[in-house]
This record gives C-alpha cells, sequence and structure tokens, in this order.
C-alpha cells in the first residue's frame, strides 16, 4: 500500500507491475486475508498501526478479487483502467507529430510486439498491455533467478524505454496537461 501510493504519483508503469505483483500475492495466499495477514503482513518491520493499514487495503483488495472472480488469474477493474489509460494516451502520442522521439521508439518496439503476440495466448490485448506483460514475466524471470536471452534483454530494454517514456508523458498529461492535438 505505501509502495504503491508513490508509485502512482512517480511512475505508473511501475505502480501497475506491482499492483499485478500484490494481486500474484493475494493468490498465493489463497485470497485468504488471515493468511495474508499472519505470514505475509507480519514480516514487514512496521508500526501496528501501518500494519492495519495494509490489512485494512489487502482486505479490500481480496474482497475486489473474490467480487471480480479472480481467484485464478486476471486483474482487478482498477487495474484494467489504468491500463486503458495508458494505451489511450499511447494511441495519442502516435497519432500526433508533437512526440517524435516516442514514435521513434515505438517502432523500433513495434517487432517485438508482434512477435510476442504471435507467441502469446492473448492476440487481442492492446500493445501496452502486451509490453507490460513482457515486462511483468520478465520481471518474474528474474525474481526467480532464471536465466534472460541476449535477444529478449534487448527487447525488453527497448520496450522498458517506451514504457518509461509513456509514463513519463502520463504523468505529465495529469500534473500539466499535454497538448496532444497538432492544432
Amino acid at each position: 500500500m505505501f509502495i504503491s501510493q508513490e508509485l502512482r504519483k512517480k511512475n505508473i508503469a511501475e505502480y501497475l507491475l506491482y499492483m499485478w505483483q500484490v494481486e500474484d500475492i493475494i493468490r498465493a495466499y489463497g485470497c485468504s486475508l488471515t493468511r495474508i495477514r499472519r505470514e505475509y503482513i507480519s514480516r514487514f518491520d512496521y508500526s501496528e498501526e501501518q500494519k492495519e493499514e495494509l490489512t485494512d487495503w489487502f482486505g479490500n483488495l481480496v474482497t475486489m478479487m473474490n467480487g471480480e472472480g479472480l481467484r485464478e488469474k486476471g486483474h482487478l477493474q482498477i487495474n484494467k483502467i489504468v491500463l486503458q489509460d495508458l494505451a489511450e494516451l499511447h494511441a495519442q502520442l502516435l497519432a500526433s507529430t508533437k512526440f517524435p522521439f516516442y514514435n521513434a521508439q515505438y517502432y523500433k518496439v513495434l517487432p517485438f510486439i508482434v512477435e510476442l503476440r504471435q507467441r502469446g495466448e492473448h492476440p487481442e490485448e492492446n500493445e501496452i498491455e502486451t509490453c507490460m506483460n513482457a515486462l511483468y514475466g520478465t520481471m518474474m524471470l528474474r525474481l526467480q533467478k532464471k536465466e534472460i536471452t541476449p535477444n529478449t534483454k534487448h527487447a525488453i530494454d527497448e520496450i522498458t524505454t517506451l514504457i518509461g517514456m509513456l509514463s513519463d508523458y502520463y504523468l505529465a498529461d495529469k500534473t500539466e496537461g499535454l497538448v496532444l492535438n497538432d492544432d
């Protein structure tokens, strides 16, 4: 909760990856708030008040996951909305002539997106979701200390650059308002 609040203000893509990881943590504890509190939250060096806040936050997420039928897989609606916002901003940036560096990075990443979609189980997902899934999958491989091939590392580096730019534009749009049209 404390991490998610900071990430949401600073980097929306990292926030989304973190929230996906939280969804997986909840699933790992069988969507049981009792287990999450006893086996996960108790390990943190937080005050009792902070632990209660964290327990409430996880409780709300568990309730939402159960209500949305996400005990096995999938993402919370609140996270899907963030992803949709990113996808919409991505489309607006590509449609504008004011963001040539973003467009150039997108065309560097496009072959990787096409390849990932051909290999993936969800060819209908939008390009940003494909990129985020690639980043999340790589994050999981790193956490498991599994090898990442040089080709995969190169693709992930390019995707990271694109998503980083998109996150920066997202933050700028939320704080200052981007002028996206060419008028």
